[in-house]
C-alpha cells in the first residue's frame, strides 16, 4: 500500500487533512559554529567527540563565541570543573552570556543540570561537557536517558551538545562531530629545546553529510 493511499484512508478515518497530524518535518534552523562547512541543529542533540588535543574545545569555543555574539544566552554544565573561562574568553566567548555550572566530578549530576536548563528553556545552546569525565563513567549514562535529553530539546530552538571523548548518545544524537588532530607545528631546531606553536586539527561529522572542513588551527596554551 503506497503512502499517499494510507494518508487518504487516515484523513477519511479522522475527518479530514486539516486533523491529521502526519506531516513530514521540517528542517532544522541551523547554528553557524564559525568553522566552515560544519552547522549545528537546533531543537537537536549534537556530540562532539575527540581524544584530548583534537581540537574539541576550540570548536566549542567557535561555536559560543558565535551564539553569544549574537546576544543568545549559553549554559555550560562542566562534569568535571575543567572549564576555563581565560581560554574561552580568548577564543571570542562573551562570558556575561555564558552560565557555567559546575558538577564537581559527577556526571549524574550533569545529566540533571542539561535537563533542568533545557526544560527551563531561553538558552541558545546548552552544552554538557564530558571530555574530562572518563570513558567508564560517562557510559553510565542510559541510552533512555539520552533519548529523554533529545525529546526534551525537540522543537525548541536550544542546540544540545554533549562534548566527550567518545559517542555516548549513540541514535539518540542527530549530529556526531568527531574531532582528530592532523598536524602539530613547531619551533626550533629537531634535536633540541623546540615550543609547541600550533595544532592543527579536523572536524568530521560521522551523521549527516558534511565533508570534512578546511583544516583549521588551535593555538598551543
Amino acid at each position: 500500500m503506497s503512502a499517499a493511499v494510507l494518508q487518504k484512508q487516515f484523513e477519511s478515518l479522522l475527518g479530514g487533512e486539516q486533523n491529521l497530524g502526519w506531516q513530514s518535518r521540517r528542517e532544522p534552523e541551523l547554528l553557524p559554529s564559525g568553522i566552515p562547512q560544519i552547522d549545528l541543529p537546533r531543537g537537536c542533540l549534537t556530540e562532539i567527540i575527540g581524544p584530548a588535543s583534537s581540537g574539541r574545545t576550540s570548536l566549542l569555543h567557535s561555536i559560543l563565541a558565535q551564539a553569544t555574539a549574537r546576544e543568545e544566552i549559553c549554559a555550560l554544565v562542566d562534569a568535571e570543573d575543567a572549564f576555563s573561562p581565560h581560554a574561552a574568553a580568548a577564543g571570542g566567548v562573551e562570558l556575561s552570556r555564558l552560565l557555567w555550572v559546575r558538577c564537581a566530578h559527577n556526571a549524574e549530576h550533569a545529566l540533571k543540570a542539561a535537563d533542568l536548563l533545557i526544560q527551563g528553556g531561553g538558552f541558545g545552546v546548552v552544552v554538557m561537557d564530558l571530555g574530562d569525565t572518563p570513558p567508564r563513567m560517562a557510559r553510565r549514562i542510559s541510552l533512555t536517558s539520552w533519548f529523554r535529553l533529545r525529546r526534551a530539546v525537540e522543537y525548541t530552538p536550544t542546540v544540545l551538545i554533549s562534548l566527550a571523548r567518545q559517542s555516548n548518545a549513540k541514535t539518540c544524537a542527530s549530529l556526531v562531530i568527531e574531532c582528530g588532530r592532523t598536524r602539530a607545528n613547531w619551533s626550533g631546531a629537531r634535536g633540541v629545546s623546540r615550543l609547541l606553536r600550533t595544532v592543527d586539527v579536523c572536524a568530521r561529522s560521522t551523521r549527516r553529510r558534511i565533508e570534512c572542513s578546511p583544516v583549521y588551527t588551535a593555538k598551543a596554551i
